[in-house]
């Protein structure tokens, strides 16, 4: 989650309460369920409270063990995304839980990979304008977001387009520093960064995108646009926008030729 005030998903609090429900009455402890179905403490009281979407393993664990008949298993039709969901604040919430995530941003450095300086460059020039305490809010709010690199089970592709390398913002010195973060991220065994060069016609010129998939190998795409932000679950959709991503990484350079991209753009600024 990213520190905003709005509640998770209805289906996802009233499934969990379900679940916690179930197993109160049948007599069994967090403890017992997630040891059976093979999740964490912590995990399933996430998932009872509906902090995090109730998983189907755990829905069918929970069903058997409590004698539910079926009826906790039903619920897994309420808890897939919707075809088309809008607003930035779901996204947040399967960005929160993938295990998988693959960008491609040809004009901006992606937001998980932003030092303090970029985001604040980036905020400032906001239309309409924001006040200090939003700017002030939205740094925080990426850079928490940011602590998801440093989880080593969730794997992390970035496509950045030439021109989001090259332009300085305004400031030469900043933007050095922020190769450099690129760079030092980008030792990560979980983080891959490429870069796709700016010449030639590509699928890439329609705009960014971000792809996810989730614990439960569900996959979706998310686009953003100056006023548009859609996720989509759609599998015809999902798969149009991974072969994309598929295209645009076979045009762009390797890992170590990208590497070497950012350090020789350094070096001129």
């Amino acid at each position: 989650m990213t520190g905003e005030t709005s509640q998770p998903p209805m289906a996802w609090r009233y499934c969990g309460n379900q679940i916690k429900l179930w197993r109160t009455q049948a007599g069994f402890s967090r403890e017992e369920l997630g040891r059976e179905a093979g999740y964490e403490y912590e995990s399933v009281k996430s998932m009872e409270q509906g902090r995090r979407r109730p998983a189907v393993r755990l829905l069918e664990v929970a069903d058997e063990m409590c004698g539910a008949r079926g009826l906790l298993l039903a619920a897994q039709d309420y808890l897939q995304p919707e075809k088309v969901l809008s607003y930035t604040q779901d996204y947040m919430r399967y960005e929160a839980e993938a295990i998988a995530y693959s960008a491609y941003h040809p004009l901006l450095i992606p937001g998980l990979l932003q030092t303090e300086e970029t985001m604040r460059a980036l905020f400032n020039c906001h239309w309409p304008p924001v006040d200090g305490e939003t700017v002030e809010q939205r740094v925080a709010q990426r850079q928490a977001r940011q602590s998801m690199l440093d989880l080593p089970t969730r794997t992390f592709d970035f496509i950045i387009g030439e021109s989001a390398v090259r332009n300085t913002l305004d400031n030469r010195e900043a933007h050095k520093r922020q190769l450099h973060h690129l760079l030092e991220v980008s030792e990560q065994r979980n983080v891959t960064i490429l870069v796709m060069p700016t010449e030639g016609a590509h699928p890439g010129l329609n705009g960014s995108f971000v792809l996810l998939e989730t614990h439960e190998h569900e996959r979706l795409a998310y686009e953003e646009a100056q006023r548009t932000r859609t996720l989509y679950a759609d599998p015809e959709r999902v798969s149009a926008v991974a072969k994309t991503y598929a295209l645009i990484a076979a045009r762009s350079l390797r890992t170590e030729e990208s590497a070497r991209f950012i350090v020789k753009v350094a070096k001129e600024l």
